[in-house]
């Protein structure tokens, strides 16, 4: 198949629209179920992109959730507490710790469910059984993947009364070396970013701590893999093998660490007692919850605490989690990775990730504040690696 037609564009009015290849090639993709279009698509060549450099990087298995062509997190398959199984609402499914790649979607689902709902998934492996069973009861757009075990893709047929959309693709597909965009009739042309991301990017270590464990390079490659692949400006917090807080697309890189500082905060918070113990009545959907923990963890919490609001909510009145519980609780957390696609301007960048748990980051380097920023981490005992390379994606 050399093209596909889709239903139309970004936007409905955006038609005819498809997706093809030049010179009689063949597309390098089989879709099983569903009618994927133009934006799904988008996700789907971007997110496949992520969890094959991830998987090649680390040699573990990886996966992605995506939405508008930048994702909420991304993951290896590293075992999870079971404090994080209950705050992802993976607790009850049988057999996730036999499955490396369900436990990378777990992880990178249960980041930011807010943003994730209706995500597009990739995964670095071939879909089994348990994974399609977790994927199965969240709300998704749709999948890629290099394959599906028979029963995984019956499972997934299933989903929205048999039309979600699920892609196959050709793991040994490789593209050209140039790459070609159009805006406003006129044709862009560079080569592709095949810059290749690993441990040997990290070996320039110019902070007087030096110390970057092995599971900190783990952590950094994830969140500049995860970076290559949003929106810019970006930067992105990482943590046990997992992106937790992503701050995509902002014209102001403070506003990108505060976006994504604020992020991973709330990932931590969803793990704290209080939330995990929430008494929700037994008829809250799993969207409406997310959406009560998140309001519940922020300054807003009254609004579902109100009375004649809990009660809808709970099966008796939870006490708040308050501003003074969660700064005691987030001051103990430690060893979170950070990583920025350029260089960080000012060392508010780094006060600000400092209150998030950060202890390592990389990042290119080149500002002429580069001594300020080095400062900054010399102050707060954090190791940085200069990469020396940019990681701009539009």
């Amino acid at each position: 198949m050399n093209e596909l037609e889709l239903k139309y564009g970004c936007n409905p009015n955006q038609k005819p629209s498809r997706i093809f290849m030049r010179g009689g090639m063949e597309l390098p993709i089989t879709v099983l179920c569903g009618r994927p279009g133009y934006i799904n698509f988008l996700d789907a060549f971007n997110s496949w992109q992520l969890v094959k450099e991830i998987k090649e990087a680390l040699g573990m298995p990886a996966a992605t959730s995506f939405k508008h062509v930048s994702p909420t997190s991304a993951a290896v398959g590293t075992p999870m507490s079971d404090a994080l199984k209950k705050a992802c609402f993976v607790d009850d499914i049988e057999g996730l710790d036999d499955s490396p790649l369900a436990l990378a979607y777990a992880r990178a689902r249960g980041t930011d469910r807010m943003s994730s709902f209706g995500d597009w998934i990739a995964l670095s492996d071939v879909c089994d059984a348990t994974t399609a069973k977790l994927i199965k009861r969240e709300v998704s757009d749709g999948i890629i993947a290099p394959g599906y075990t028979e029963e995984a893709l019956e499972i997934l047929k299933t989903k929205k009364k048999g039309n979600y959309n699920i892609v196959k693709i050709d793991p040994a597909y490789v593209p050209a070396v140039q790459e070609k965009k159009q805006v406003f009739g006129i044709t862009f042309e560079q080569g592709r970013n095949n810059f290749a991301i690993n441990k040997a990017l990290l070996e320039n270590v110019v902070t007087e701590n030096k110390n970057l464990p092995e599971e900190a390079k783990r952590d950094l490659i994830i969140a500049l893999i995860t970076l290559k692949y949003t929106q810019s400006n970006s930067v992105c917090f990482a943590k046990d093998g997992q992106a937790i807080g992503v701050g995509a697309g902002q014209q102001s890189r403070i506003h990108c660490t505060r976006l994504a500082g604020n992020k991973a905060d709330i990932w931590h918070l969803r793990q704290h007692e209080k939330v995990l113990n929430l008494p929700f009545l037994p008829t809250v959907g799993r969207p409406d919850r997310d959406n009560t923990i998140d309001i519940y963890i922020s300054d807003d919490y009254e609004d579902v605490l109100a009375e004649g609001t809990w009660q809808t909510l709970f099966s008796e009145k939870p006490e708040p989690l308050t501003k003074e519980e969660k700064k005691a609780y987030l001051s103990t957390i430690k060893g979170v990775a950070l990583g920025s696609d350029a260089f960080f301007p000012f060392g508010d960048n780094i006060e600000r990730a400092a209150k998030s748990g950060v202890s390592y980051i990389a990042e290119p380097g080149g500002s002429i504040r580069d001594d300020n920023v080095i400062e900054t981490c010399n102050r707060f005992g954090m190791a940085m690696a200069f990469t020396g390379m940019r990681l701009f994606h539009h």
